[in-house]
């Protein structure tokens, strides 16, 4: 009886251990499994990336996910990181010194992971870069430009030189570091630009929503009513488009008359879209992966759709383009590497 008991013990013990599944690389350098990036983007990326490799032997993998619940796992992402990497072993066997940058999107978390190798000594060097390269960059959904700059640094923390300048001259080094100081200015005076052009609009709608109503029917003085109020004056609909943060509601009521104007504000980054049987901006959309795309053939995604008021579902393919040939332009696999857990996450 205690024989069977530690079988049956045994039997869930590995059934729990391969509840967490996770996806086979298709390359050693981007596996970009949510789509994100472009094909020359991910070209540029690579070019780094291979180049680090040839000039240090240091492997260095960037991998883009839709969430990680996909794969079985639900809670923080560090463990998930851990398994991946050692999944697929990266970095050399003997050294430990594989990178691997792993972005959630869904999620909207991230992690660079690193190699038992280096034991703790990077993971506040990690933390700064994600602070201060990465998340900034992301919360501006400007994933593509966050993730260059992010292996950008990571090259350079772990390499000891800046991508295309592992065999440069001082001259060129220079002019690399002049150009690289001329972007980032550039991109100060773009932040600074939209910094200033966000707040006039912000000013702007403020002050549109707050001035003064007329009611149209015995021109007397409006009032707004109190947002905990509103509600008796709102559709279920447009209740929960406000639950959901997707539109904003003002209700303006006329004491004398009682006539009420309903005013709608959008919400620029909500995830819920129109919904095509209600129209109320209550839609949920989650995609999958049925098809990766190769270099020889397209792919194929399944979104799916789920009206939160109406409960209208429905769902549509998109076709995934084909990769770029240098897309798998990679030889042999991952070294071997292992992880112990070093490293930092973010979230934007």
């Amino acid at each position: 009886m205690r024989h069977l008991i530690v079988g049956i013990l045994l039997l869930f013990t590995a059934t729990s251990a391969t509840a967490q599944d996770y996806p086979d690389y298709t390359e050693l350098y981007v596996n970009d499994f949510a789509y994100l990036l472009s094909i020359e983007e991910e070209e540029v990326i690579r070019d780094k990336l291979k180049e680090l490799r040839s000039e240090t032997n240091i492997e260095f993998t960037v991998v883009i996910i839709d969430r990680m619940s996909n794969y079985g796992h639900e809670g923080e992402i560090e463990p998930f990181a851990t398994g991946l990497f050692n999944y697929w072993g990266v970095g050399g066997a003997a050294r430990n010194d594989g990178v691997m940058l792993l972005v959630s999107r869904l999620d909207r978390v991230l992690r660079i992971e690193v190699g038992s190798g280096y034991g703790d000594t990077k993971n506040d060097a990690m933390a700064a870069i994600i602070d201060d390269k990465i998340v900034p960059l992301f919360r501006d959904d400007e994933y593509e430009k966050g993730i260059n700059r992010g292996v950008d640094a990571i090259i350079h923390e772990v390499g000891g030189a800046w991508p295309g300048e592992f065999n440069a001259s001082f001259f060129e080094k220079l002019r690399n570091r002049l150009s690289f100081g001329l972007d980032v200015i550039g991109d100060w005076i773009a932040v600074a630009y939209a910094f200033v052009a966000g707040l006039l609009f912000r000013l702007y709608r403020r002050w549109k929503r707050n001035k003064p109503r007329i009611c149209p029917i015995d021109r007397s003085k409006m009032r707004r009513v109190e947002e905990l109020e509103d509600d008796k004056y709102l559709k279920d609909g447009q209740k929960l488009e406000e639950r959901l943060k997707s539109v904003d509601y003002d209700v303006w009521l006329c004491d004398k008359c009682d006539h009420r104007t309903i005013e709608s504000y959008k919400s620029w980054f909500s995830n819920y879209g129109a919904c095509r049987s209600c129209n109320y901006r209550t839609l949920e959309a989650d995609s999958t992966i049925l098809e990766h795309a190769t270099t020889s053939s397209t792919g194929l995604k399944r979104v799916d759709y789920n009206c939160k008021h109406c409960g209208d579902k429905y769902h549509t393919h998109v076709t995934i383009p084909k990769k770029s040939k240098s897309s798998s332009s990679s030889s042999g696999g991952f070294g071997g590497g292992s992880s112990s857990g070093g490293g930092a996450s973010g979230s934007w």
